[in-house]
């Protein structure tokens, strides 16, 4: 029992002196200058479809006088939970340089699919095969590590700064810049809306 007594203490001791022997002041680097933000520990998405130049054209931002006549402070007539339940379907905001370089992305994105659509061969419903659309996606430097996501003639794909999605049919051919979803739909990409809910 003794000899219990004294491991058990001296397992204790060695832990007390071991905790905080660290000195502080210049030794752990008080004082020193540390950088403004938090530095990530995950490597920066890869980006696709970026172009060269930027669109000359900025999409107008909301001033105060936009927004001076709106009610900002109620969901009308929507109940009160209306937001938490509905939170799922929320997309990050895009700043207007996001906006442009998203456009431009769009723009090579799109011209691509044009090229699709002007092969014709469409199938049941004016809809392509996925793997036309996934080839002219790729194309422009967009893959899986991407966030693609191709199904019955809708497009999505994670450019590393925004998204961009739409449809691609024979009569029909869109194209969306917006944030990723804050839940996506699981398993299809950052930029496809969730179906679901809770």
């Amino acid at each position: 029992m003794a000899l219990r007594r004294s491991v058990a203490l001296a397992l204790v001791a060695v832990a007390l002196t071991a905790c905080g022997s660290q000195k502080g002041g210049a030794a752990d680097g008080a004082g020193a200058a540390r950088p403004a933000s938090p530095t990530s520990s995950y490597p920066p998405p890869p980006k696709c479809a970026q172009s060269s130049a930027t669109p000359t054209a900025l999409p107008p931002s909301p001033s105060a006088s936009d927004t001076a006549g709106e009610q900002q402070d109620g969901p009308g007539d929507a109940p009160p939970n209306y937001a938490d339940n509905h939170a799922y379907r929320m997309q990050a905001s895009l700043s207007a340089e996001q906006q442009a370089g998203g456009q431009a992305s769009a723009e090579l994105i799109l011209a691509e699919l044009e090229k699709v659509r002007k092969e014709g061969g469409s199938g049941e419903f004016g809809v392509f095969g996925d793997e036309r659309v996934e080839a002219a996606l790729r194309r422009v430097g967009c893959g899986e590590k991407h966030g693609v996501f191709v199904g019955n003639g809708y497009y999505a794909v994670y450019t590393g700064v925004v998204c961009v999605s739409g449809r691609v049919t024979k009569d029909e051919l869109t194209g969306e810049v917006h944030g990723v979803y804050v839940e996506p739909q699981p398993g299809e990409g950052p930029c496809v809306e969730n179906r679901g809910g809770h």
